[in-house]
């Protein structure tokens, strides 16, 4: 194997200069494995490279798909990342939360396990033990990424980049250089600006730090990250106040699993406090805290709170200099493309978290390959993304699937006389013999005269896992003709979808 001082000295020179200097004795090495040297002298090639055919901000889930469909067609990638590796998805997003819902989601079950005829005793929840397994995991998932990047010879910055030009960037004092460019840099928690006692509160990337489960907690929000991490925390048995602006959460989804959400998490114990707002948080003796909030017509103070969490949406991450490159923001400050991803220094590119469109880890993998085909693959085949009709899942208790217009949206679309809806609510067979009834509601919104399915909305168990399939007929243009022309599978929740009547 070479030193290290030899494999960058022959990472800096032609094949050709790298023969004439073992010849000569110039490099004094002997490989006694000359495909591992080579193997090494490539490796430190590709870590030393400074010019790109396409450059990538940001190592999150689009990055990294964008990256290694990217070099698959053959051009030479450089991707840059500051951060841990795999972006919010991997360390503070879907993975740790699906982990932590995974585990909430048995504590319920384990409610049940006297009527399902086990006998056993359930001492306690260890959160520290969940938590050092859950990073451990995600430890494995960064190898995993790096291996990959690896394989691919994909060239690893770390560092913060900042654009010099629409053709460089610096990082860490060093410049490189591409072509191409892409800005897949994601975004990160809002939290409020100037409230008093801020300093004490977390966002949700601040939730998956907790050393210890918090036995009292005030959450802020009404979005899909703030009931996905107040089901999460109620299952576990803390207790929970969620605060929220408005008369309801999930605001933009459709009002039937809006509302049935509402319900259920309060049926669960998780206290729901609507038109409010936290206004301060002070901090009181061992660690806790006071929580000031207020109403349309009073104030109110909830005490001994252990953590105040803000999910109030999400910013960009544009600290890089675009305005130097010639990129252009949108009236909410991201990053403004077309429908190719185009910014408006048109060899740059933006997709992912960073454009605020549909921010989902398979949004962005999806316009990060779409992408690469189009630049570096066959020239008479380009490909885009679709911003429509995207099904995405809110991990909330119980779980929510949704595809689609609204009933609202299609209302307003085509006139409420050219829009009809199937709706049903049964109890999910696991409650078979139980006392408690976990219902499940399902909803289809149709288009007239032909009854196209132009969305579906579901909650109650299984509904996560049950509207993929049902995607894929939504976007192939399915009626509910074509649903009814289905065989059931029996039994099952899904099987409502195709027996609507």
């Amino acid at each position: 194997m070479a030193a290290d001082g030899d494999v960058e000295y022959l990472a800096e020179n032609n094949i050709h200069t790298i023969l004439d200097s073992l010849i000569k004795g110039i490099v004094q090495v002997k490989p006694a494995d000359p495909v591992a040297f080579m193997v090494d002298t490539l490796k430190a090639r590709v870590r030393n490279r400074t010019e790109f055919d396409f450059l990538v901000l940001g190592a999150g889930s689009g990055g990294i798909a964008t990256a290694r469909r990217a070099a698959a067609h053959g051009v030479s990638v450089g991707i840059i990342e500051h951060g841990p590796v795999g972006g919010t998805c991997v360390n503070v997003g879907c993975v740790p939360k699906k982990v932590m819902w995974m585990a909430s989601t048995l504590a319920d079950g384990l409610k049940d396990k006297a009527e399902y005829g086990f006998d056993v005793e359930v001492k306690g929840f260890d959160w520290q033990t969940l938590k050092s397994r859950r990073d451990a995991y995600i430890s494995r998932l960064h190898n995993i990424y790096n291996t990959n990047l690896d394989k691919a010879s994909i060239t690893y910055i770390k560092g913060h980049a900042t654009f010099l030009d629409n053709q460089t960037v610096q990082v860490e004092g060093k410049k490189y250089t591409a072509k191409k460019l892409l800005i897949a840099t994601g975004g990160y928690p809002a939290m409020p600006v100037n409230m008093p006692g801020v300093d004490l509160c977390i966002s949700s990337d601040g939730f998956f730090k907790l050393e210890k489960q918090p036995k009292k907690c005030v959450i802020v929000g009404a979005g899909y990250i703030a009931v996905e991490l107040a089901g999460v925390l109620t299952s576990l048995g803390s207790e929970v106040h969620l605060v929220i602006r408005k008369d309801k959460v999930l605001r933009s989804f459709d009002s039937m699993v809006a509302d049935t959400l509402m319900i259920e998490m309060q049926a669960a114990g998780c206290k729901i406090i609507t038109n409010s707002q936290v206004t301060r948080v002070e901090r009181r003796g061992g660690g806790l805290k006071r929580v000031h909030i207020q109403h349309q017509r009073d104030n109110s103070t909830i005490d001994s709170v252990d953590c105040v969490l803000f999910a109030i949406g999400r910013f960009p991450n544009t600290d890089i200099n675009l305005k130097t490159a010639g990129v252009k923001l949108n009236s909410r400050g991201f990053v403004q493309v077309d429908k190719w991803q185009v910014t408006s220094s048109e060899n740059i590119y933006a997709l992912g978290d960073v454009c605020g469109e549909y921010q989902l880890t398979p949004v962005a993998i999806a316009a990060g390959r779409a992408l690469a085909d189009t630049l570096f693959g066959d020239p008479n085949k380009p490909k885009r993304l679709e911003y429509r009709n995207i099904p995405t899942v809110v991990f909330s208790h119980p779980p929510i699937g949704t595809i689609g217009m609204t009933e609202a949206e299609a209302h307003h679309e085509f006139g409420m006389e050219n829009v009809k809806c199937y709706n049903s609510t049964f109890n999910n067979m696991y409650s078979a013999v139980l006392q408690k009834k976990y219902k499940n509601r399902i909803k289809v919104v149709c288009s007239l005269p032909d009854e196209k399915v132009v969305g579906i909305h579901l909650i109650g168990m299984a509904s996560d896992e049950m509207l993929q399939g049902f995607a894929v007929a939504v976007k192939m243009g399915c009626t509910k003709a074509d649903l009814d022309s289905c065989v059931a599978i029996h039994p099952t929740a899904a099987e409502e979808l195709v027996t609507l009547k």
